[in-house]
């Protein structure tokens, strides 16, 4: 009778102790709609919520993320790649909208790649990558930072063991985010994460690279705030939204009779070099009056001993020449307001021009053509 009455009661207080583990578990998803994220450079089919289950056709690489920021907490979610060799991600702690030159957040990335992907990788190359893993990496991206827990390469810590299980089965991921340190637990086992993380306060958010993914039961648990500074903490979000799908012209006209020059690859809207042609420029379907617009432009590198062609911006009917334009991926803000344009190239202020008289209340964006070839990626916009 004893044994029994003690067995009773470790079983009750194991119950009661597990009870109220799961207390105060939130889900970030509430499995009808995307109700509570932001699509942040994907196209509006990308994402979506099928019985419970939020689902990424995988194309464009990108993200969605939510609303707000999270500092402590623990995260639950259960991931499956649909395809064999998948690849996406869990975005931790990351920025409002993409790093400059890339289209992934800045923030701690957790791995949710399938077992196909290292195979692949074998057979390619003889041998395993000594770079990755399929069972929880844990790393920062696009200049956060971390200090790796146990066997690592760089900032990238690696599983301390393998539990993740391959396509189509489900795996389960744990995260424990307290004060800078991060945990992560692959289907019951705590496996890797690292501490001293910078940021340690942002939005979470979940990729989109190449192939379908489903997430299930997102789930989060708030912990007390460590009150960071803001050196910190991740920008808040100030309202950009793409303008662009990252997979096609969708919400951009240009003239339809002349010779097409306008082209999308890999998440970048591309001119062809040729001769100028403004006809040819890209204008996106929205209007505009005072906005805010973010974008991530590459000129073509001019041949030895000529100068570099400036890009060209259009807002409200005036040209905006990017006149410091090197070669390389950059990034700008223009900000149209109170009759001037600011011009920003990574953060700088470069440039001042105001208004003409003539200049329209409203307008579309334009992209123009230059003639030299140019490519742009990262386009947001926000009214002012």
């Amino acid at each position: 009778m004893k044994n029994f009455l003690l067995t009773t009661c470790l079983a009750v207080a194991c119950t009661s102790a597990m009870a109220a583990e799961e207390e105060g578990f939130v889900p970030l998803c509430n499995g009808r709609d995307l109700t509570g994220w932001v699509n942040v450079n994907c196209a509006p089919e990308t994402w979506s919520v099928r019985e419970g289950v939020i689902h990424c056709t995988g194309l464009p690489t990108g993200a969605m993320r939510t609303t707000r920021q999270f500092e402590n907490f623990i995260l639950e979610l259960e991931w499956r790649h649909l395809t064999k060799g998948g690849n996406a991600g869990l975005f931790l702690w990351s920025t409002p909208i993409a790093a400059p030159g890339v289209p992934f957040l800045r923030s701690v990335e957790v791995q949710v790649l399938d077992h196909g992907y290292a195979e692949h990788y074998e057979k390619a190359n003889g041998k395993k990558s000594d770079g990755f893993t399929t069972h929880g990496d844990v790393f920062p991206i696009h200049g956060s930072t971390m200090k790796p827990f146990g066997r690592h390469n760089g900032q990238r810590s690696f599983p301390s063991s393998d539990h993740s299980k391959g396509s189509p089965e489900w795996n389960h991921y744990r995260v424990i985010c307290t004060n800078g340190v991060l945990r992560l637990s692959v289907n019951g086992h705590e496996v890797s994460g690292g501490e001293n993380c910078n940021y340690r306060k942002g939005y979470i958010g979940l990729e989109s690279e190449g192939a379908p993914v489903e997430f299930r039961n997102v789930r989060l648990k708030e912990l007390p705030s460590s009150k960071p500074p803001a050196t910190l903490a991740a920008p808040e979000d100030t309202g950009l939204r793409s303008l662009f799908t990252g997979l096609d012209l969708r919400d951009w006209k240009t003239n339809a009779a002349t010779t097409p020059r306008w082209g999308v690859r890999g998440e970048r809207l591309v001119l062809r070099g040729g001769t100028a042609n403004p006809g040819a420029t890209l204008w996106s379907e929205k209007e505009f009056g005072d906005a805010e617009f973010v974008f991530d432009c590459r000129p073509a590198k001019p041949s030895a001993g000529q100068p570099m062609t400036p890009p060209v911006v259009v807002v409200r009917g005036v040209e905006v020449k990017l006149t410091d334009a090197v070669a390389g991926l950059q990034r700008y803000s223009v900000t149209v307001q109170k009759g001037e344009v600011i011009v920003r190239r990574s953060e700088k202020e470069v440039r001042r021009v105001t208004l003409p008289a003539e200049a329209k209340a409203r307008g579309p964006f334009g992209l123009r053509d230059i003639g030299a070839a140019l490519e742009w990626m990262n386009l947001y916009a926000r009214d002012l």
